[in-house]
């Protein structure tokens, strides 16, 4: 049995509220989005110092996985009370971790492509590569999506819940919100993607309109199934 059994579901029109009140839940969103300052900092200052400039392979590696591992590990080796006596694997934390890998490993080696072949997009620096994709990607990707989707679903559950009973009014603001969402998220990450030179286009205003809205609909699907995902 789900330990959401003994609470009310994320379908379960209740009162407004931001936060989940499935405990492990709630804490694994606010983990995530606490942790994100720290390696947002760390990407950002290797873009703004130009530290890119002399990174290596094992650079780009290690920077990958100081953004990434710790979704994983702080979570395994921390464990907070509200998962107390619950086995790692059944803990949001976990579940959550497995899905996003699983979400961004699939845009990253298939996706991906559609960017290079359509828009003439491209990585040019030295990494290691798993389908001709950084893996520094992958690895960041991970850290961005803990970010985007644990921010989402915060907003997404005070969309659902605003409305008293279930309704069909409730389910269109609540995809009107994940379009939103899903656009604005893809547009603002081209702009700070953007700073990076070793990321190139050859058309931007094709990036912006083709590229933002490609990269939309993958979030337009992704938004709505990790937020009743328990």
């Amino acid at each position: 049995m789900s330990s959401e059994s003994t609470e009310k579901r994320e379908v379960t029109p209740m009162r407004p509220h931001w936060l989940a009140t499935h405990r492990s839940k709630r804490w694994a969103e606010v983990f995530f989005l606490a942790f994100a300052p720290l390696w947002i900092a760390l990407v950002a200052s290797t873009v703004a110092f130009g530290w890119y400039e002399w990174f290596t392979k094992t650079h780009y590696m290690l920077v990958g996985l100081a953004c990434a591992l710790p979704c994983v590990l702080v979570p395994w080796l921390f464990r907070p009370s509200v998962d107390a006596g619950v086995p790692f694997v059944r803990t949001f934390a976990f579940k959550a971790n497995v899905w996003i890998f699983i979400f961004g490993f699939i845009g990253n080696y298939f996706w991906t492509h559609y960017f290079y072949k359509l828009l003439g997009a491209s990585y040019t620096m030295e990494a290691h590569r798993l389908n001709d994709v950084p893996i520094f990607c992958y690895l960041v990707t991970h850290a961005y999506f803990t970010m985007y989707f644990s921010l989402t679903n915060i907003v997404l559950r005070r969309v659902w819940t605003a409305f008293a009973t279930p309704c069909a009014m409730q389910k269109v603001v609540f995809a009107i919100a994940v379009i939103v969402l899903s656009w604005v998220t893809a547009y603002l990450e081209t702009v700070t993607i953007e700073g990076y030179p070793h990321y190139a286009f050859v058309d931007r205003g094709r990036m912006y309109s083709i590229g933002c809205t490609l990269y939309a609909l993958y979030f337009v699907v992704g938004f709505p199934m990790f937020f009743f995902f328990d």
